[in-house]
């Protein structure tokens, strides 16, 4: 990282994101972190490392992992990003996502409307333009895409592959891994292997998505963690920004965000690469289908 470059914006989601490729030691100050910002912000380094059972070494090590300069930074930064989520709260008490076994019900949906719709805005506040841009150019230059994704992350391939195919693109989604390996083996240079992971871990997308790349397919992935296996492998990395907690792990939040992204692939090509052949598309299948709405 440029240490000249300004990496205590958004210091929470990087952190997020940044969580599995850290040291156990520095993961303790991880979620020590994300479980308290504003009071991380108003400790010494020695209170919190006490607190997590570590030295003021890994602490340090800790901030300049996330690409800070120390621990004074680290504090600046979460004390901002404090004063942001409470001025999204308007004045009432900031939401954290974590739903406990005592909360109401009430609270509970208060608490997955603001998850997911905090997924969506730090996607998009903090998606990589440039490397959105490439993957566009690359699907809009594809032969064909073959999409890969597993469970929840499986019905996310899925929704972009409709869109992409309504616009007359060659795209296949693959949730059998079987189908996904044999598909992607037939890749060959100028087409385009999308793997879908939450955790960028998942083996039977990273298998496939590796086989695409043997064959010289350009190779996008879309993953909540970087570092992360499947951005190790991946020509263009589009990150999302989801919260997930133990009683939420795998949910809507995770989703949403790989939707915003899709969203944001698919308008790409549509409207800034393709427009009229896209409207051209559009309005010939709607014609297609419109026979089959009740009257």
């Amino acid at each position: 990282m440029d240490p000249g470059g300004d990496y205590s914006s958004g210091i929470l989601v990087r952190l997020r994101g940044a969580i599995p490729s850290l040291r156990p030691s520095e993961q303790r100050v991880a979620h020590a972190v994300l479980a308290d910002p504003q009071g991380v912000a108003d400790r010494p380094i020695g209170v919190l490392a006490r607190e997590c059972g570590t030295s003021e070494t890994t602490v340090l090590r800790f901030c300049r992992a996330m690409g800070l300069r120390g621990y004074r930074e680290l504090r600046l930064a979460l004390a901002r990003e404090a004063t942001l989520e409470a001025s999204r709260a308007g004045g009432a008490r900031p939401l954290d996502g974590d739903i406990s076994a005592d909360d109401p019900l009430e609270e509970i949906v208060a608490k997955i409307g603001y998850s997911d719709s905090r997924a969506v805005a730090e996607t998009a506040e903090h998606l990589d333009v440039a490397a959105l841009e490439r993957a566009v150019n690359a699907i809009v230059e594809a032969r064909r895409v073959d999409l890969y994704g597993a469970g929840a992350s499986g019905f996310v391939a899925a929704d972009l592959h409709q869109k992409l195919h309504r616009i007359g693109l060659m795209a296949s989604a693959w949730r059998d891994f079987h189908s996904a390996l044999t598909s992607a083996a037939l890749l060959r240079t100028g087409d385009v292997a999308i793997g879908i992971s939450h955790t960028g871990t998942t083996v039977d997308v990273l298998d496939a998505l590796q086989l695409a790349a043997d064959h010289g397919a350009t190779t996008i992935a879309i993953t909540n963690f970087h570092p992360s296996p499947i951005t190790e492998l991946a020509d263009i990395v589009l990150k999302t920004a989801a919260r997930e907690t133990p009683f939420r792990f795998g949910a809507m939040g995770s989703r949403i965000a790989q939707l915003t992204v899709i969203d944001c692939l698919f308008v790409g090509v549509a409207a800034q690469r393709t427009y009229d052949e896209t409207l051209t598309a559009l309005e010939d299948t709607y014609r297609a289908i419109s026979s089959r709405r009740r009257k």
